[in-house]
């Protein structure tokens, strides 16, 4: 069977310190690789605000990480996250072929937030010095 290409994004609860953040993700990614997955990306955004309290937590770890693998692979995946009691949400996407560009042109920084500024100094509109002001 072909391996198809997949997002997970965790939230983690933020009663654990950095380390310990990173020791949790650094194991499912060895997860993730042991099970026959290659990683194409993984993103840390760090602790951030929740949208609504989880478990009675207003803020969370998120991670989000980017691979390509087996379908067999996300039924194991997502048992041990369920499982997994620092894991307050969780999600799992298959990505399509528009997915998968979008995310490759955004890795490569050619759309997004770092886009918008050099945008903005390109459409500075530059005035004439010798122009005066209509009152």
């Amino acid at each position: 069977m072909a391996n198809a290409q997949y997002e997970t994004t965790l939230i983690l609860t933020p009663e654990k310190s950095d380390s310990e953040v990173s020791k949790l993700i650094k194991g499912y990614v060895k997860f993730l690789k042991t099970n026959g997955a290659s990683i194409v990306h993984e993103e840390t955004w760090g602790l951030r605000n929740l949208a609504y309290p989880i478990q009675k937590k207003s803020t969370g770890y998120y991670f989000t990480v980017e691979y390509e693998g087996p379908t067999e692979l996300i039924a194991s995946l997502e048992l041990s996250l369920k499982r997994d009691e620092s894991v307050l949400r969780f999600l799992t996407v298959k990505l399509d072929k528009f997915a998968i560009d979008y995310n490759d042109r955004k890795h490569k920084g050619l759309i997004g937030r770092d886009k918008a500024p050099a945008k903005a100094e390109k459409e500075k509109v530059v005035q004439p010095e010798n122009v005066e002001e209509k009152s």
